[in-house]
């Protein structure tokens, strides 16, 4: 059973920062792939940052220079450093990992997922 959980979301004003980190507390599968995800009221699910076993990391570009993902292999930890927020950064983010390789920007392709952690940016 997957058991990804995500905590560090809140509210701060806009040019703040946030840490949001997620922990696979079931250590049920070795993740290949694992990736930030966010939704906004009325909108899609969007991916945000990703990150292969390697350390390589791919962003959206609107969080460019911004945004950071790691990971930490040895406990199972993603992180997601956020800094210079926008309003238009306020959504629910989601964990989400895989164990192959499929298209990290594509919800399906991830088979585990946490419950979410809500950001909040006012201006």
């Amino acid at each position: 059973q997957v058991q990804l959980v995500e905590s560090g979301g809140g509210s701060v004003q806009a040019g703040g920062s946030l840490r949001l980190s997620c922990v696979d507390s079931k250590y049920a599968y070795t993740w290949n792939y694992m990736a930030w995800f966010r939704q906004a009221p009325g909108k899609q699910r969007e991916a945000v940052a990703g990150i292969d076993s390697g350390g390589s990391a791919t962003y959206r570009d609107s969080v460019k220079d911004r945004f950071t993902i790691s990971r930490d292999n040895a406990v199972n930890t993603l992180y997601l450093q956020m800094n210079s927020l926008k309003p238009e950064d306020t959504a629910m983010y989601y964990c989400a990992a895989q164990t192959s390789s499929g298209a990290w920007s594509n919800p399906s392709n991830f088979r585990g997922w946490g419950q979410g952690t809500q950001v909040t940016v006012s201006s």
